[in-house]
């Protein structure tokens, strides 16, 4: 629908033909700097209010990571007010969310200088992060090459993680299968969902700021539309004719299992939504292997080799037959 209604001018940069961007808006200033400006809000898939404003502000952050700066000047908090809570809950949940936003953007060296809060009947935080940088300072989102290898820098099955905790927290019917048939231990869904806990609130700012210095030739991140589907988006997006073929997908250990037997979350097909997912990354074989090893230097979590950019007219994407499986 929203490719009917003419929005944008063809002066977005970074993207193929200055279409309206993958991840974020790149607009160069009359002053010749670039703005470059994102915008996302997150629901509740946590049960602790201030768990869920540092993932919120992670992942918004992640888009201007993904433009290959590991710098934002500034932040706009969007906050939606339980207006369905009793007061005294409602004040606790809505000063932990803005607590862990506040937490979030600290890290990552910038802050919360304005915003706008609504009553809501869902609890809703994220923002508007924006930075302004000079040429050279951020990687253009059209440049993969044919040659080039896909690096994923978090591990897939979030999606996963967080409906088997919310399946054993309130004992469904999913979460009997699961338990009855042997396939996952209470200890072992708590140990997924740390997991994923610990990865939806990590931010990429480290692998946005090494992409300039390792010659990253494009990139995204991976959030709603599953691997695959940020995978399709960004071929579609470059300059060359070129395809994205995934070979390798890490995935949070036993989201697999879950997925091939008990619900079909399409994990293995791609298209498992990921809140706060990895940045996914085009370079050389060898620039990508200095940037994997200093990025585990940085975060102390590793990044991976997960496919190849290879020639296709049709400019399609895909997971290839024999695609390998990490648990993580």
């Amino acid at each position: 629908m929203l490719r009917d209604m003419n929005l944008g001018d063809g002066k977005n940069l970074g993207t193929r033909e200055g279409r309206i961007a993958l991840d974020c808006s790149v607009r160069e200033t009359r002053q010749g700097n670039f703005v470059i400006s994102t915008t996302d809000f997150f629901f509740p898939l946590v049960e602790s209010p201030y768990l869920q404003g540092r993932i919120g502000a992670a992942n918004v952050l992640s888009d201007l990571y993904a433009e290959g700066t590991g710098e934002c000047d500034f932040v706009l908090m969007l906050l939606a007010v339980c207006r369905d809570m009793e007061k005294e809950v409602r004040e606790i949940c809505t000063r932990e969310m803005v607590r862990g936003f506040r937490d979030a953007c600290d890290e990552a060296g910038t802050t919360v200088s304005g915003g706008q809060t609504v009553m809501n009947p869902w609890p809703i935080i994220g923002g508007v992060a924006t930075s302004i940088v000079a040429k050279g300072e951020f990687v253009h989102s059209d440049g993969a090459r044919v040659g080039d290898v896909v690096v994923l820098t978090k591990p897939l099955g979030t999606q996963v993680a967080v409906n088997v905790q919310e399946w054993r927290v309130d004992d469904k019917p999913l979460w009997k299968k699961c338990r009855d048939a042997g396939k996952l231990s209470v200890e072992e869904a708590e140990t997924m969902m740390h997991t994923a806990v610990c990865s939806m609130t990590r931010l990429n700012r480290h692998g946005g700021q090494l992409m300039t210095k390792h010659h990253a030739h494009a990139g995204t991140d991976v959030t709603g539309f599953g691997i695959l589907g940020h995978a399709q988006n960004l071929s579609e997006n470059q300059a060359e004719e070129v395809g994205l073929h995934i070979h390798t997908l890490p995935c949070i250990r036993q989201t697999v299992k879950v997925n091939d037997a008990v619900f079909d979350f399409q994990l293995t097909k791609g298209y498992s939504a990921e809140t706060s997912g990895g940045l996914m990354i085009c370079m050389s074989r060898q620039d990508a292997a200095a940037y994997c090893e200093e990025l585990e230097r940085l975060d102390g979590f590793p990044a991976w080799i997960i496919g190849d950019v290879v020639a296709s007219k049709e400019r399609a994407s895909k997971i290839v037959e024999d695609v390998t499986i990490l648990e993580i």
